[in-house]
């Protein structure tokens, strides 16, 4: 499966954005979708998941809260609706995608798609 992840730009502090990920290649239904961060300078980050009916998610401390992630298994797409920016949410996004496995273990993505960069300033 390909997967291109959008919806990055700049916004101020207290602000939103969401991200796409469209998938193609195979159907996105059959993966766990999740997302996955990169600040300048730092390791690549988890940030969220969503399980492959998109009735479960999972999420990381610092974003719990603040970030949803959602499906439409009908588009091949999921998405990340981060709202109440932070300067420190200043990364660049990567969608991911996995299979059960994924959901116990961040670790476990098998496929990454180019990343969406996304800027926060105070």
């Amino acid at each position: 499966v390909q997967l291109q992840a959008s919806g990055g730009g700049s916004v101020q502090a207290g602000g939103s954005l969401r991200l796409s990920c469209a998938a193609s290649g195979r159907t996105s239904r059959n993966y766990v979708m999740g997302w996955f961060r990169q600040a300048p300078g730092k390791e690549r980050r988890f940030v969220g998941m969503i399980n492959r009916s998109g009735t479960k998610t999972i999420y990381d401390d610092s974003v719990n809260g603040r970030f949803t992630i959602s499906r439409d298994n009908a588009k091949n797409t999921a998405y990340l609706q981060m709202n109440s920016l932070k300067p420190e949410d200043t990364a660049l996004y990567y969608c991911a995608a996995g299979y059960d496995t994924f959901l116990s273990d961040p670790s476990n993505a098998v496929y990454y798609g180019r990343g969406t960069l996304v800027t926060v300033s105070s």
